[in-house]
């Protein structure tokens, strides 16, 4: 495995970027970059051996601030959205900004996806290390998170993210990435998506999880058999309307804390690709890029639609912290946040 490391940038504040490249004996290869220990391109083999880019990025280092997809990166400290910008825990109620409508999304406006995180190389691996002080975005205790990526000569993409506390808090991390395998500059309506998920959860117009977990059977949600994306996403259905497009948390079938469960496929119809997700986490929240028209620059020059990507973000529920029969996403002193996630490519 050879790894490189090169000065991408600076930061408005002046803090250096860094951009990794991680490249194995086939020549394909992962790049990353220390602006939310983001991934900028996967690039791998179609079914005639000819490598391109299957992940949404931008040219330049810059445009990864504050950009509304949330591309390729890790968002925090609680990825997706907590309701109204408010918990409690321990009898303690925190305040967050409220970001997107009227709720959380992504840790807020100033996330760790708009931070840039220390960066090493690390043996056969990059290693991004991010330091949340106490109140940072309203949440409470230091805590620190590492975003460990190691790319494998089987063309699969391992990210292990762990966290530590100080004080009582609540964490889920996640990465943003998009993907079309076709590459970049066409939509990802005719990609076909299989869930390993026959529960989804229902929200409200805003997005935040409302009653009982459903099944998918029978309703445009259902992904437990391969189709194309864009087979039912126009349909006359409440979750559809809300999101403009799928927006939604799906609970994995024999997801166990700790062990490594096939989250999601994904085919290319044109270049014959195929990503296999696996995950430790227990829910999976699929975005078909519904509002990515207007986000910057594509990296080969492409001016990006909506639809042009899909996110597969295995992570803890939406607004667990205001909801016991969800997943736990409290993190106390003495414990170790760790979940993994893989991208598998043929």
């Amino acid at each position: 495995m050879a790894i490189t490391k090169e000065l991408w940038g600076s930061s408005p504040d002046g803090k250096e970027i860094f951009l990794y490249t991680m490249k194995n004996a086939s020549g394909a290869y992962v790049q990353l970059c220390s602006v939310g220990a983001g991934i900028v391109s996967i690039v791998v083999p179609d079914k005639k051996g000819a490598m391109d880019d299957v992940v949404l990025g931008y040219k330049n280092a810059l445009d990864y601030f504050a950009d509304g997809p949330c591309s390729g990166k890790v968002p925090g400290r609680f990825a997706n959205r907590i309701a109204k910008g408010k918990f409690t825990l321990d009898g303690v109620e925190y305040t967050l900004p409220v970001n997107n409508g009227p709720n959380h999304l992504h840790g807020g406006p100033n996330g760790f996806q708009n931070q840039v995180w220390d960066s090493r190389i690390e043996g056969d691996a990059v290693e991004f290390l991010y330091f949340s002080e106490d109140g940072e975005a309203g949440y409470p205790g230091n805590l620190k998170a590492i975003a460990h990526y190691s790319w494998g000569e089987d063309n699969s993409l391992k990210l292990v993210l762990t966290a530590q506390c100080d004080k009582p808090t609540v964490v889920n991390l996640t990465n943003h990435v998009y993907f079309n395998l076709d590459g970049e500059g066409g939509s990802v309506l005719d990609h076909r998506l299989e869930l390993n998920a026959s529960l989804w959860l229902p929200t409200d117009e805003t997005l935040i999880p409302q009653g009982a977990p459903a099944d998918v059977a029978g309703t445009p949600m259902d992904f437990v058999e391969a189709k194309p994306i864009g087979q039912d996403i126009k349909a006359d259905f409440p979750a559809l309307k809300y999101g403009k497009g799928y927006d939604n948390c799906y609970l994995i079938d024999g997801a166990t804390p700790g062990q490594l469960t096939s989250a999601a496929q994904l085919w290319g119809p044109v270049s014959g690709r195929h990503l296999e997700v696996f995950t430790t986490q227990p829910a999976v929240q699929i975005y078909t890029g519904n509002w990515l028209k207007g986000c910057p620059e594509g990296k080969k020059g492409h001016a990006f639609q909506d639809y042009d990507a899909v996110a597969i973000e295995c992570q803890r529920c939406p607004d667990s912290p205001n909801r016991e029969d969800f997943p736990s996403s409290v993190l106390r002193p003495g414990e170790v946040y760790e979940e993994a996630i893989i991208w598998a490519f043929d």
